[in-house]
């Protein structure tokens, strides 16, 4: 979004941790922080060392931008953004839009099987109420917009749907997969993606196709999910191979099916949009298929039908011809509609409308001042 952004003629500064790729990035500066070099957990979810340490530099980061540099508004990713930008920017600081990607209601419980009570209820205050001390929010789709209006106290004026995007042309490859009988999954392995429903459907598939594998692509910790997969009698078929973004399309192209286990997701899963940049057949719970079509452009099953997931896969991994219609009608969806050029553009309308309230604000015109 940076980079898209940065093309279309923005001075973009990101404000980020002292991690992360190091690939040039000509439109646009990047401000990473002084943290401890050892430090380089990226997996997602809440850690102490997140909020106690990392999250204040971040904040004094983004604080030292805003006075050496002109910034016009502040675009706050996830609710570590939120929380930052509030803080750094004070009461007199520039506009701040709050770019939502889901709930933590649903979100956090996740981290937690112990606790999962108290976090989703301290996921649901949250939503319920940081989002509205920004002047504007971005929800990623339409069911997030909504719960925000609904219970995030947040009018209409204040709110609009821009989707996450995908880099299609990156995804564009002509390799041919390699097989019938490989099962895909890139992404973390946190438990809100919900990896042991994977592997259950995984070893169903195996009962019908006793040469299929499962190729998770992903530098998590395989540890946690190790004695499900043992006890299912499917660890030896199971392949965990990190991989980098730049290698992620040749890897996709890979495999026979890919698989989005996620049920619950008000947002819309980035690696749901690189499957299907990637030309190859998804099956998804419906809880976070958001811009599939069942039938058209892949299959969709009942949020935690195990067996339905199951049949979904073996059904493409038999059926070449439906996989590569699903597949290909998957990508041309996301060219058309959901490139980070497209993303941008809404993203600027958002802009637009901010400064113009803020404008309002400042000449104490008469009117609507969000």
């Amino acid at each position: 979004m940076a980079e898209a952004l940065g093309r279309r003629g923005h001075s973009i500064h990101v404000v980020t941790y002292h991690f992360g790729d190091t690939t040039p990035t000509p439109h646009m500066t990047l401000h990473r922080i002084s943290g401890p070099l050892a430090y380089a957990y990226a997996e997602p979810g809440p850690t102490l060392i997140k909020l106690a340490l990392l999250d204040p530099l971040l904040t004094r980061k983004l604080r030292l931008v805003l006075r050496a540099q002109h910034i016009e508004i502040i675009h706050a990713h996830h609710y570590e953004g939120l929380l930052c930008g509030l803080l750094a920017r004070g009461r007199r600081g520039p506009p701040l839009v709050f770019d939502a990607h889901t709930l933590l209601e649903s979100e956090l419980p996740s981290y937690s099987a112990m606790a999962g009570g108290l976090l989703k209820c301290i996921g649901r205050a949250l939503d319920r109420n940081l989002p509205a001390w920004a002047d504007h929010v971005i929800a990623v789709s339409e069911e997030l917009r909504q719960h925000l209006e609904r219970h995030g106290r947040i009018p209409s004026s204040r709110l609009s749907v821009v989707s996450n995007g995908v880099e299609a042309g990156h995804f564009r490859r002509d390799t041919t997969h390699s097989g019938r009988d490989v099962v895909g999954f890139a992404g973390n392995l946190a438990p809100y993606q919900r990896i042991d429903l994977l592997l259950r459907a995984f070893a169903l598939v195996l009962r019908a196709e006793p040469t299929a594998r499962l190729r998770l692509l992903s530098d998590g910790d395989f540890s946690r999910l190790r004695a499900l997969a043992q006890e299912l009698g499917v660890l030896s078929s199971i392949e965990v191979a990190p991989v980098g973004y730049a290698a992620l399309p040749d890897q996709l192209r890979a495999v026979t099916v890919l698989v989005n286990p996620r049920v619950e997701c008000s947002g819309i899963p980035q690696k749901l949009l690189n499957y299907m940049a990637s030309g190859r057949p998804v099956v998804s719970f419906a809880g976070s298929a958001k811009m599939l079509e069942h039938e058209k452009s892949g299959l969709i099953v009942r949020d935690g039908d195990v067996p339905a997931l199951a049949a979904g896969i073996i059904r493409l991994m038999r059926d070449p011809d439906l996989a590569a219609r699903l597949g290909e009608r998957a990508r041309a969806l996301v060219t058309d509609q959901f490139s980070w050029d497209e993303v941008a553009a809404g993203v600027e309308r958002v802009y637009q409308h901010v400064l113009r309230a803020r404008e309002r604000q400042l000449a104490n015109v008469p009117g609507e001042t969000e």
